[in-house]
C-alpha cells in the first residue's frame, strides 16, 4: 500500500495554505464502502422488480455477479484515508426488517460494517494526523426515518466533537489548522439545515456510462456550463447497465474500469484546479489503492503555484 500520500495537506506548499479547498485538486472515493458489502444481505429498495425477481429465483448465480459489479473499492477506509483519499461517497441506509437502530452503508446491497463504527476508525486516524481534513458526503439516505435522522446526526456531532468545521468558516488549511477543523460534514437532507456543524449536499457529476470516452465527454460538457460554486466532484466511475452485466456475466467492474484508466488517466491529468468556470475541485472514483488516482489528482495542485 502507497503511503506517500499519507500526509499530503500538511505537506502542501505554503503557497497553497491560503487558497479555499474549494479550489484545491482533491483525491475522493466512489461508494467508499463498498469494500465490505455483505453479500448475503437483501437487495436495496431501489433495484427494479425484474432485478428483484431474478436474484429471488437464482440466488446462487445473481449474487456472485452482482457482488464484483457492486464493490467499487478494496481497501479499508482507514487504509483510503492512508492513501490520500480526502472526500468519501458514504450511502446510508437502514436494513429492511431490521429490528435494531444499527444503520449501514449500501450500494445495490447493504454493508456488514455499521455507519457509527466505521466512521470511529476516521476519528482515531484523524487524531494522529492533525492537518489533515477530510469531507464526508453522506447521502442516499434509504429507510430512515425522521427520529433516525437526529439520533445519527447527534451521533455524529458526538463523535467528531471539535473537529467539525460549522457552515460559514473560511475554508483555507490556515485557518482550518488553526481553529482545529478536520471534518468537513455534508448530510443531504432537511435535517441538516438545523444543525451549523452539517455541510449541504455536495454536486457529484456522475456521467451513468460505461467507457471512458463517454465519462470524459460527460464531464467536459459539465466544465463548459461552469463550475458550481463551493464543493463539487468530478466522477471517474464508469457504470454498467443491468442489461449489460446479464449479457457480459465475464465481466467485472474491476476489469471495465482497469481497460478504461489510462484514457481517464490522461484526461485528469490535463485538468487545473482553481475558482476558473472550467477548473475541477473534487475527483473521485473506483479503486483508489489498486490505482494512483491520489498522486496523480494531488498533482494537479501544482498547477496553481505555476500560475
Amino acid at each position: 500500500m502507497d503511503h506517500s500520500c499519507e500526509d499530503w495537506m500538511s505537506g502542501l506548499p505554503e503557497a497553497l495554505w491560503d487558497v479555499p479547498l474549494t479550489d484545491l485538486s482533491i483525491p475522493g472515493s466512489h461508494d467508499a464502502m463498498s469494500y465490505c458489502l455483505d453479500i448475503n444481505s437483501p437487495l436495496v429498495p431501489s433495484e427494479s422488480n425484474t432485478f428483484r425477481l431474478l436474484d429471488k429465483l437464482f440466488y446462487c448465480f445473481t449474487r456472485p455477479v452482482l457482488f464484483k459489479w457492486a464493490t467499487t473499492q478494496d481497501n479499508t477506509i482507514v487504509e483510503q484515508l492512508s492513501m490520500g483519499i480526502r472526500y468519501f461517497d458514504l450511502r446510508i441506509a437502514r436494513k429492511p426488517k431490521d429490528s435494531s437502530n444499527d444503520l449501514y452503508f449500501k450500494h445495490i446491497i447493504y454493508t456488514h460494517l455499521p455507519v457509527l463504527e466505521t466512521l470511529m476508525f476516521v476519528e482515531k486516524w484523524l487524531k494522529s494526523h492533525q492537518k489533515e481534513i477530510v469531507i464526508l458526503a453522506c447521502s442516499h439516505f434509504v429507510g430512515i426515518d425522521d427520529d433516525l435522522h437526529k439520533s445519527l446526526i447527534l451521533s455524529l456531532k458526538k463523535l467528531f466533537g471539535s473537529k467539525l468545521c460549522p457552515r460559514g468558516s473560511v475554508l483555507t488549511l490556515r485557518s482550518l489548522w488553526k481553529c482545529g477543523y478536520q471534518v468537513l460534514l455534508s448530510y443531504e437532507d432537511e435535517a441538516a439545515v438545523r444543525h451549523e456543524e452539517l455541510w449541504p449536499a455536495i454536486p457529484y457529476w456522475w456521467a451513468n456510462k460505461k467507457t471512458a470516452k463517454e465519462v470524459i465527454s460527460y464531464l467536459d460538457s459539465q466544465k463548459d456550463l461552469g463550475r458550481p460554486e463551493g464543493f463539487f466532484v468530478s466522477g471517474l466511475n464508469l457504470t454498467a447497465e443491468r442489461s449489460y452485466i446479464i449479457l457480459h456475466l465475464k465481466q467485472s467492474l474491476r476489469k471495465m474500469t482497469m481497460r478504461n484508466w489510462e484514457c481517464l488517466k490522461k484526461w485528469v491529468e490535463d485538468q487545473t484546479p482553481g475558482s476558473e468556470p472550467k477548473s475541477l475541485n473534487i475527483i473521485a472514483g473506483d479503486l483508489v489503492g489498486t490505482l494512483p488516482l491520489c498522486p496523480l489528482v494531488i498533482a494537479l495542485n501544482q498547477k496553481l503555484i505555476q500560475e
